[in-house]
This record gives structure tokens, C-alpha cells and sequence, in this order.
């Protein structure tokens, strides 16, 4: 039950809903346990009234000469009606069922067996169409055959109702008064225990839109410090988010800015005046590595993005990393060709257990073509001494472990440096082949997403060079 709707849920209404409707759905409960008390509080007295005056006729029943008489003296037969809101009725009943006095019509008691004699008992009956309370006494007497008379006293229920209506009206009509006023504290009372929450709204609608410190948990309620606890775990989450936005588009703008300068300067030297042929065309040929390298690197960036901004609408289909391996190992062969490298591939073959995975195919392949990418840039290789580049897929289906290696015999990685190689532009010292240094961020980010890890290693443990290995585990 809602006392009050909304269209959009309000804490202060559900609280006051849940407080209010108990209230008022107690209050008609709290009438009918009134009126069933106030009826018992009200037949005491009387039945009372009524028990005295059944034990007051038993003792006006006589016996003499073997004979049962009854003699009741006017004035207190007078007294005996005497009511002015309820009839009362008698009726004295000898040996046999004679009738002695009172009303001839009168019911009987039915429990006239598990009685005991000298005891009154009260029972509710009805006489001519009307509800009465009958006060009864078998009274032994002094004959053979333990012959026992009966005195029944009865009266209307008239006075029972009023006193239990006046009782009732004395007991609600104060809370016709004090519910509203329960109400209105109950309201004033949430108003106040809000206002915490009124307090933290202000200082969060106060801050400046770059303040991402934390909330001061000290200064609300108990039973907020959860949600403000979670609200300070999404502004430190918002605030590294954003460093790292920052981070990214300082590294973005300064790998730019190289090849950029790059294409500045030798178009300013291809219009120098005097310019010989063989001068434009080297200028000409600079102008196109650069923008072959600024090309490259936004199309990583555009990667980097396009995977990040993925892992919340990533669509899984069933994929074969073997085959997928296998396909971008084939386009890779021409580039590792033309710089004399070896490169294929090895392992589990399409369709074999354990190679499908769930998993976004455009993805996957960006990350193999990124591994082998990096690979062909930083192995060196000549047509006398060609390098040795391959690619992997290993299952395990006890384990249900499914591995990707690409591994190289180039210099290999320092161990120094193993961590950091998957930081976004980030390229060891001393390499000299071009690259954005985006390729294994990439690579990284498509795991993380894919639910797998990466490693790396060297390929030939304790020889020169010893290569690098990096191992995805799926």
C-alpha cells in the first residue's frame, strides 16, 4: 500500500510510506481489539449484579412438608425490575419441572448434568427474539433423592452496549486527536534525520568541477558512509581515468608532433631556391616516411581508443584463435619477406579441441597482427643471416587453458623493462626501428578484455641474442 505515489521514487516518501501505512493500518485493528475488550470490561459488573441476584432467590427457596414453595415479597420483586434500560427476567423451577414463580416460558439450561449444585454460572441466550445474559443455580434441597430446584436471573444486553460504547469513545476519541499528531512528529522527525543527506548534497553541488578528492566520510550518518565510501571509490576510479586521458593525449601530441615537424621542415627545404633534383626528391622521400609514420601512429591511437571504448559493448561470438592466427600470419608474410625474415606458424590446427573461444574477432586479430608488428620491427634480419619469427597456438583441454605465443630470436627484452614495454608510447632505449609504441598497450587491452594475460620472456634462455617470447593465456 502507498499512501503517497510518485513517478520517480523518493527516500523521504518510501520511508514515510513504510512508517504511516503500518500506523494507520494498526488503528482500525486497535478499534475491534478495543470493542472485544470493552465488552468483557462491561459484562463484569453486571454478571456480578446477576450472581447476586440468583444466590439472593436460592435463598428465598424453602421446603416444608415434603413441599418445594417459593416466596418472593413484593418490594423485592419491585427491585428486581427495577431497570430502566434493560428487562430483567427470573424463573423458579421445583422438583420435576414444576413451576414455582417468574416467566413459565423461560429456556432451560442445557448442562444440566456437568453442573454442580450451589454453584451460579452464567451462559448467553435468547428470549422472545432478544439476546440476554441468564445467571442460573440448581439448589439442592432437603428431599429424598438429592431433588434439586433451579433459579435462573436474566437480563437484556442494553446497558453492556452503552458502557462498552462509552468506554470505546473514551479510549479512541483521544487518538482521533493524538494520530495526526504522531503523523506530523513523524514527519518533522524524518525531516530532521535527512537533512544529512540535504548537508552532503550541498557540498557535492558546491565543488568545482575539477575537485575529484575524496568525500569526508566522518561527517554523515552511519548508514550513508557505504554510499559515500562507493561515490569516493568512483571519483578516485574518475580521477585516474582522467590522468590518464591527460597522459595519453600529452604522449599522442608529442609522437605527433615529431613527424609532423618532419613533413614542416622538408617541405620548407623542397622550396629552397637552388634546390637540385636529387635534394627534392630525398626531401620528397622524407616527406612520405613521415607520413607514413604519422598515418601509423594515429591508426594505433584509433586502435587504442577502438579497444578501450569496447569492453562494455564487446560482441562474443565463437572464434578459432588457430585460424585467425593463421590468417594474419599469411597477410604478414610479404612485409617479413622483404625485411628476409622467417616467419610461420605452428601448433594446434583449425577445428582442433580447445581452439575456439569466445571472443570478438576483429579484436583478436588486431592483437596477433600487433604481436607479430612488433616483432618484424625490433628483430633484426639480412638475407645472409635471416631472423626467425613464429607464431603459436597451444591448448590444454584437461586444464581447459589455451595458450598464443609469437616469439622471436631478436635482442630481446631486459627484464628490467618487461613491465613497462606495455605502457602506451613507451619504446626501450637504444632501438632505432620506427614505431608509435602503442602496439602492445594494444595488445594488452584486447587480453585484459578477452579475460587472458600476458607475458613475456626470452625465447633462448641464456643465449645472444635470446629473442622474446610473449605468451597469451586464454
Amino acid at each position: 500500500m502507498k499512501l503517497f505515489q510518485r513517478e520517480q521514487r523518493s527516500l523521504f516518501g518510501e520511508i514515510l510510506d513504510w512508517m504511516l501505512t503500518p500506523l494507520l493500518l494498526l488503528w482500525p485493528v486497535s478499534l475491534v481489539l478495543t470493542w472485544l475488550v470493552a465488552q468483557g470490561i462491561a459484562g463484569k459488573p453486571f454478571d456480578r449484579a446477576l450472581e447476586y441476584n440468583v444466590s439472593a432467590l436460592a435463598q428465598l427457596v424453602t421446603v416444608k412438608d415434603q413441599r418445594v414453595s417459593f416466596n418472593l415479597p413484593l418490594p423485592a420483586r419491585e427491585l428486581l425490575r427495577a431497570d430502566d434500560a434493560d428487562t430483567v427476567y427470573y424463573q423458579v423451577v421445583g422438583p420435576r419441572g414444576a413451576y414455582l414463580s417468574g416467566e413459565r416460558d423461560f429456556p432451560l439450561p442445557t448442562d444440566v448434568d456437568t453442573i454442580p449444585p450451589g454453584q451460579v454460572h452464567l451462559r448467553d441466550d435468547e428470549f422472545h427474539g432478544t439476546a440476554i445474559r441468564v445467571a442460573y443455580m440448581w439448589v439442592p434441597l432437603a428431599l429424598p433423592d438429592n431433588k434439586m430446584a433451579l433459579v435462573q436471573v436474566a437480563e437484556t444486553l442494553d446497558k453492556r452496549s452503552v458502557l462498552a460504547a462509552e468506554i470505546i469513545k473514551g479510549v479512541m476519541l483521544p487518538q482521533f486527536v493524538t494520530l495526526p499528531m504522531a503523523v506530523l512528529l513523524v514527519w518533522l522527525a524524518l525531516v530532521q534525520a535527512i537533512k544529512p543527506l540535504s548537508r552532503l548534497e550541498s557540498r557535492i553541488r558546491a565543488r568545482k568541477p575539477d575537485d575529484l578528492s575524496p568525500l569526508d566520510t566522518q561527517a554523515v550518518p552511519i548508514e550513508v558512509a557505504p554510499l559515500v565510501a562507493s561515490v569516493n571509490d568512483l571519483l578516485l576510479r574518475l580521477q585516474d581515468s582522467m590522468a590518464t586521458q591527460k597522459r595519453f593525449l600529452a604522449d599522442a601530441a608529442h609522437q605527433l608532433k615529431t613527424p609532423l615537424a618532419g613533413l614542416r621542415m622538408q617541405a620548407d627545404l623542397a622550396q629552397r631556391e637552388g634546390t637540385s633534383t636529387e635534394e627534392l626528391k630525398q626531401s620528397l622521400r622524407q616527406i612520405g616516411r613521415s607520413s607514413v609514420r604519422a598515418t601509423h601512429t594515429v591508426n594505433q591511437l584509433l586502435a587504442l581508443a577502438r579497444a578501450e571504448g569496447s569492453g562494455a559493448t564487446l560482441s562474443r561470438q565463437p572464434c578459432d584463435l588457430a585460424r585467425l592466427t593463421m590468417d594474419v600470419v599469411r597477410d604478414c608474410v610479404p612485409r617479413a619477406m622483404d625485411k628476409h625474415i622467417d616467419l610461420g606458424y605452428e601448433g594446434a590446427q583449425p577445428g582442433s579441441p580447445g581452439v575456439v573461444l569466445q571472443g570478438n574477432p576483429t579484436l583478436l586479430k588486431e592483437m596477433v597482427r600487433n604481436l607479430l608488428d612488433n616483432a618484424i620491427n625490433y628483430t633484426p634480419s639480412s638475407a645472409a643471416q635471416p631472423a626467425i619469427i613464429t607464431a603459436r597456438v597451444l591448448t590444454d583441454p584437461f586444464g581447459q587453458v589455451t595458450l598464443l605465443q609469437v616469439e622471436d630470436s631478436g635482442p630481446g627484452i631486459p627484464s628490467a623493462e618487461r613491465e613497462r614495454v606495455f605502457e602506451p608510447f613507451y619504446r626501450a632505449l637504444g632501438v632505432e626501428a620506427d614505431g608509435s609504441g602503442l602496439g602492445l598497450s594494444i595488445v594488452q587491452e584486447i587480453a585484459r578484455q578477452h579475460g587472458a594475460t600476458v607475458s613475456v620472456d626470452d625465447t633462448h634462455p641464456g643465449h645472444t641474442p635470446p629473442g622474446a617470447r610473449f605468451t597469451l593465456r586464454f
